[in-house]
Order: structure tokens, then sequence, then C-alpha cells
């Protein structure tokens, strides 16, 4: 019997099998079964092994791919599998020894090498089902992006975008087809891009440049980032706040009592692997979380409209709580009693009640207390005074 995997992934350029090495090759002729979109297959030759198009919507194909085994099957997919293409959606349902893989050129690559530009300093944006509002943390002016786009018609959405934002001077090639003989590219700038139509594949290359702002790196963004009806933690708190959090890699929040959502959408900008659950009790406000998550560029973001202890006994486990609204003895007795060992919890409190909470959770869970006081010069009169908001009370411990 065979050692070689029942499915063999290949990647394929525009230029179809001419681009495919060897091993590509051998693997495509030997093939009972060649799955792949209409595109992909439209690039090969007459095969000998049966051909099957893949269905829409894509998790379909999935299904139907697998239920091909043991059958010796090749699927198509495009340039590097496992760079924002069909790769990983396939081999998490596979098990080890199941699959090869011979990838061909990223269109990342292929974009890249176009321009002169070095891969390692690009920014590398996959949106085919995702909002362009992604890029907004990266918009600052001098940064190279490269962006694979849904279809056509995303290229005129992606220069609305970004001229809206006030990047419309940023460099833009569009390139389609890249690779293979129908290869085309268009310079021109995200304001004034031509009336054309364009076509799938396509991507675009960005140098951005323009007098839109650029979204700070550190935590403690400006309040007016966030739409807020007023109950918000503010600016130099959140920055306190999110130290005390101390976000790693792949960590998951619950934020209970988002309010305007910014301790958790400023937890996600802290890193793309970390995800966040979102507790607020108004449905107004959650909808505003949802709104500034969006317009920021964050996702895995999920809100909750409910109240916290009830609404928290579903949820994915969390790594770190952060507890800005909603304060009682009840949740956090909840918190202490039902959350693993390990788990870190920060709370703030501003009114004496929710303190004396505070101050009791640390005498009998430990952890450390402190208490922030801030003033900001106001005018005073003619003159100018120091004008103190309300003291903040911070208890933080790992349980």
């Amino acid at each position: 019997m065979s050692d070689t995997p029942w499915l063999t992934i290949i990647g394929l350029g525009e230029d179809g099998p001419d681009g495919l090495p060897p091993a590509s090759r051998t693997a495509l002729a030997q093939a009972e079964i060649v799955m792949g979109p209409a595109r992909h297959l439209a690039l090969l030759p007459d095969l000998t092994a049966q051909t099957l198009e893949w269905p829409v919507p894509f998790a379909d194909g999935v299904t139907q791919l697998l239920g091909l085994k043991p059958r010796r099957v090749v699927a198509l997919a495009s340039g590097d599998p496992f760079w924002f293409g069909a790769g990983t959606t396939l081999t998490k349902r596979l098990d080890p020894g199941e699959w090869r893989v011979f990838p061909g050129p990223s269109t990342f690559s292929l974009a890249a090498s176009h321009m002169g530009w070095p891969l390692e300093a690009t920014t590398c944006f996959g949106l085919h089902a995702a909002p362009l509002t992604r890029l907004r943390p990266a918009l600052a002016q001098g940064q190279r992006l490269i962006v694979l786009l849904r279809d056509g018609d995303a290229v005129r959405q992606l220069a609305t975008y970004l001229t809206e934002a006030g990047f419309g001077p940023s460099a833009l090639t569009v390139m389609e087809s890249l690779g293979g003989p129908r290869e085309r590219v268009t310079r021109t700038k995200a304001q004034s891009l031509p009336d054309t139509g364009f076509h799938h594949p396509v991507c675009a290359a960005i140098t951005v440049r323009g007098t839109g702002r650029a979204q700070p790196l550190a935590s403690g963004r400006p309040d007016d980032w966030f739409d807020s009806d007023g109950q918000m933690t503010k600016r130099p708190v959140r920055a306190l706040t999110l130290s005390t959090l101390a976000p790693q890699p792949f960590e998951h929040l619950w934020d209970i009592g988002g309010g305007s959502g910014s301790v958790g959408i400023e937890w996600l900008l802290s890193h793309s692997t970390l995800s966040c659950n979102t507790i607020e009790p108004r449905a107004d406000r959650a909808d505003t979380i949802r709104a500034n998550a969006d317009r920021l560029g964050v996702d895995r973001l999920s809100v909750i409209t409910g109240t916290a202890p009830d609404a928290l006994a579903d949820l994915p486990a969390p790594d770190v709580v952060f507890i800005g609204g909603g304060l009682s003895e009840t949740l956090l007795d909840w918190l202490t009693t039902r959350l693993a060992p390990g788990t870190r919890i920060v709370a703030n409190a501003v009114t004496l009640e929710t303190e004396a909470l505070l101050i009791r959770a640390h005498t009998r869970h430990g952890g450390d207390l402190l208490r922030a006081e801030l003033s900001q010069a106001a005018p005073l009169g003619p003159k100018t005074g120091w004008k103190a908001a309300y003291p903040i009370v911070q208890w933080s411990v790992t349980l």
C-alpha cells in the first residue's frame, strides 16, 4: 500500500501548469479526482482525472472533499494555500499524514516582487471576506500595504475608504491576474481611481499618504476615537488599566460593563491573537461598542447584551477579566469561586460603595490595591487651575 497521503493540495498560479514544479505535475497526472474552483480548473489542460468544481458556499466543498477519501484527490488552491488561503480550513479537519502540500508563489510574493518591496517590512491583508475597516490600524504615513480583495468592485470601495479616511493621495497599484497571461497593472492614487472595471483575482499595493489621522500604537488612545454617551474609561485610566491587564498572545478577555467598549477594543489592538467578550446590559451601548470596534478595525470581539454574572455562564473561559461597570459582591463571589486558578482579575471602582467592595476583596484574596488621583489643567476664572477627576481604586489579583 502506498504511503502517499490520499489528499494533495496544490497551489496554482495564473500561469496554470506552466508555473507548476515537477512534483505538482506528477500529483495531477496520478490523481483520480481533481477538485477546485472553476477558475483554477479552467487553467489546466485536459486531465485523465475526474474534475469536480468547488461549490458555493465554500464549507459545502470541504464536506464533499472529505467524502472522497481514500481516493487519490488533488485540491487546487491559489498560490500559497497557507497564507490567507484554503489550506488551514482543509487540514484542520484531517489527521496528520492525510495530506501533503505543494505551494506556489503567494499573491503577496508576486505583488512585492512587482513593487520591489521587502515583504518582511510590508503589512499584508487578506480581505476576501473581511471589511475594509480592518486596514484602519495600519493607515499611517509611509506604510506599505498589500491587500487581497474579494472582487473587482472592491477596488473602488477600497479607494473610497482611503479617501474618506483622509488618505486620498495614497499611491494605489491595482494588480489583476498577477503572474499570468491576463496580468494587468494600474498605477493611480486612491482619490483619482480611473473609471474602469477591474476583474478578479485582484490585489492592491498601497503606499499610505495624506493627512488622515493615524491611530497611536500605545494603549490609552485619545477618547475621541470612541463614540460614547459618557460611560467610558477615560484615556489615562484606560492606559493604566491596559497596563494592569497585561495582555499576552492568545489570551481571552471578559470585559464586564463595556460602556463604549474602549478597554476591550484596546485589548484587541494589542495583538492579533487576542479575543474578547464584552458584556453590556444596555442594548444601545452594545450597538455603540460594535460600531466602535468596526471603525477602529478590530474583530474577535463578541458583544453580549446582558448582566453579569448571569450572562457569563456559557462564555468561553477567560484568561483575564476586567470589571469596569456593574461591580457587586455577587459578581466578585461568582468570579472568585468559579474561574480557574491562574485567571487574572482587574476591577476599577469610583464610588465609595464599590471601593469598599474592592478593599474587602483585597483582604480576602490578596492581590494589589491601587488608588490613582488625576488632575488636569483647566480655566479658573481668568487663570488656570487643577481640575481633579474622581479618584480611581483598582484591585488586581491572580486567582
